[in-house]
């Protein structure tokens, strides 16, 4: 302490913020005293017992259990030799905390996978090529490549002539986009289709081509992928195959030519107005000039959904040049529109089914008049479901309206982040993984009275969810290049929701915590659920700022019904959904089920 004149000056010197670890919380203190029998190590049978009991997993064996202490003993005492095989409190806490020997889901495909493909929802991306916005953004295989690598399943490729039109190119039609040729994306789809799933990989084609260009396609196709390609038995698909059928196999989706064409022709004609719209394009990629005039038409017939009217020579002649297959013959999953109302849109024809596209607008409005008949259609036939195109910076719409409705490709633009994009991250953790989930019975079946499932309807609660947070690690890891406030003791909170059917809908939050960069809640939150089949457990944590914004410090989103019940290990991602390396939380999960 010093004098100037009158007045004393204090000097403060700020002293930097530390790192300490927290011990384990309360509950794991005492289970693990109860399993342990009151001693200080828990043997390889009471770990064994621990997790059938406390953890669900029945079937766990000694060898289960034994493999956890001796992988937890390395990785915590690695140069340290044990007479007996048993873990301490700390071990304990440490085999709780760990990601992958305590993961919150199981990392493994467990869903029946042999019903058709419209029993299942489909990891599906719009416009998969670019890389930022709608307008102005390049084109690139490289999107498809990281989505590929994440899991998606559909991956949707726009056709445009190039300038000279003896090439074809992808593109956002009647944007800025920078082109990429349509052979670089076949072939990086090739090389990583399979990366991260072994079932089908659909590819979508919004076309623009002229004939002969369809056929160029054709062969581009069918020279890539070779015998990877699927081919449907027949001109008129009956029934989809199973993606058990389809494992490591490609297909392809688009309009077949005969009504391509007809839509061109039926467009020129029609108001370019938004209202009117009702295809698979955005509003930004409208025909093309080349393939309006009614001289571009094929001979073949023209009457409504002409796929299964038998092959047309003429027609068959138009589009398979010498020795390559017709453009035709390579849709497995035919894009199509009924025409007329939209009631007549999503009629069920039994002796065919299809691909039908609605913009989110279009969808939206199927749903309140139509709501049921949405379900029904989607029983047998595939409901694909793309973002409007004002969409212009790549935004997205809530997924969760299409999957309660039965739709199997709800499409969302992947090259951004946002809360719908952490929806869809978390539905496709589910069957470990693989891009596809066996849609809930209750959107399948069908009454005694023809009825089906009507998402208006309200419903009484099926399940209880109760969620325990009890701490978080690893921030002063994670976050060391994103400046947190090192200065002071950082207080943390974290969010904890459903998403689902409006019902269930709810966001709760914990209390505020401070002291040091392990966070200890110990809070529970309660969920009544309505439709649990197709609830996301949403989490986010973030720093209180007092004067700003407060910080993002983890999220996760994660399928309730795939939640594996206990104490539970829960990795935490940032905003583009990438794992953070050492960020977790501890939780814990427990489900009460009601009697209706």
């Amino acid at each position: 302490m010093g004098y100037i004149g009158n007045y004393s000056l204090c000097i403060c010197f700020p002293k930097k913020f530390g790192t300490t670890e927290a011990g384990p919380p309360v509950d794991v203190k005492e289970v693990f005293m109860e399993y342990a029998g009151g001693g200080t190590c828990m043997t390889v049978e009471q770990l064994r017992r621990f997790l059938v009991e406390v953890q669900g997993d029945a079937e766990a064996s000694i060898e289960d259990a034994e493999r956890i202490v001796e992988e937890v003993l390395q990785r915590r005492h690695y140069n340290v030799k044990f007479t007996k095989k048993a873990l301490s409190l700390e071990d304990f806490h440490f085999y709780l905390f760990s990601v992958d020997l305590n993961p919150s889901l199981l990392n493994q495909v467990h869903q029946d996978m042999t019903a058709p493909l419209s029993h299942y929802f489909i990891y599906t991306g719009h416009n998969s090529y670019l890389t930022g916005n709608q307008i102005s953004s390049d084109c690139s295989d490289v999107p498809i490549i990281k989505a590929l690598k994440r899991g998606l399943r559909v991956v949707e490729l726009d056709l445009w002539p190039n300038s000279t039109k003896d090439n074809v190119l992808v593109l956002h039609g009647w944007t800025l986009t920078t082109p990429v040729e349509l052979i670089k994306c076949l072939k990086s789809i090739k090389e990583h289709a399979f990366s991260a799933s072994p079932y089908p990989v659909i590819i979508t084609f919004e076309d623009h081509l002229t004939p002969d260009l369809q056929a160029k396609v054709a062969q581009m196709v069918t020279q890539t992928f070779g015998n990877m390609l699927f081919y449907p038995d027949s001109d008129c698909v009956r029934e989809f195959p199973s993606p058990e059928e389809l494992r490591y196999r490609i297909i392809i989706s688009t309009k077949p030519p005969k009504e391509y064409l007809e839509d061109k022709s039926l467009s020129s004609r029609r108001s370019n107005s938004v209202k009117e719209k009702d295809s698979d394009e955005d509003v930004w990629g409208r025909m093309s000039p080349d393939l309006t005039n009614d001289d571009e038409k094929s001979d073949c017939d023209t009457s409504e959904h002409s796929l299964c009217d038998g092959d047309n020579e003429a027609c068959d002649r138009l589009l398979r040049p010498l020795g390559a297959p017709a453009y035709k013959n390579l849709i497995s999953i035919p894009a199509g529109k009924p025409k007329g109302k939209l009631r007549e849109k999503l009629k069920v024809e039994l002796d065919k089914v299809r691909r039908l596209s609605l913009s989110e607008q279009k969808f939206e409005k199927a749903t309140i008049s139509h709501g049921t008949e949405v379900v029904r259609f989607t029983q047998r036939n595939i409901l694909r479901i793309y973002p409007r195109g004002t969409r212009v910076n790549s935004s997205n719409y809530n997924p969760l309206i299409g999957w309660m409705h039965g739709a199997q490709m709800v499409a969302l633009n992947m090259q951004g982040y946002g809360k719908s994009l952490w929806l869809m991250h978390g539905m496709f953790r589910s069957n470990g993984g693989c891009g596809y989930v066996k849609k809930p019975e209750f959107l399948m079946n069908v009454g005694p009275n023809d009825q089906v499932f009507d998402p208006k309807a309200k419903l009484p609660v099926k399940k209880i969810l109760k969620v325990k947070v009890y701490m978080g690690d690893g921030w002063h890891l994670d976050f060391k290049q994103r400046h947190l406030n090192h200065w002071s003791p950082p207080e943390f909170y974290t969010r904890v929701g459903i998403e689902g059917v409006p019902a269930d809908k709810t966001m709760r939050k914990t209390k505020k915590r401070n002291g040091n960069w392990t966070l200890v809640w110990d809070e529970e939150f309660i969920y009544p659920l309505t439709v649990p089949e197709i609830a996301l457990l949403r989490v986010e944590v973030h720093e209180y700022n007092m004067s700003e914004k407060d910080y993002f410090a983890g999220q996760t989103c994660l399928p309730v019904s795939e939640l594996r019940p206990g104490i539970r290990a829960v990795p935490l991602f940032n905003r583009k959904g990438e794992k953070f390396t050492s960020l977790g939380l501890l939780m814990r999960f427990e489900f009460v089920q009601v009697d209706i």
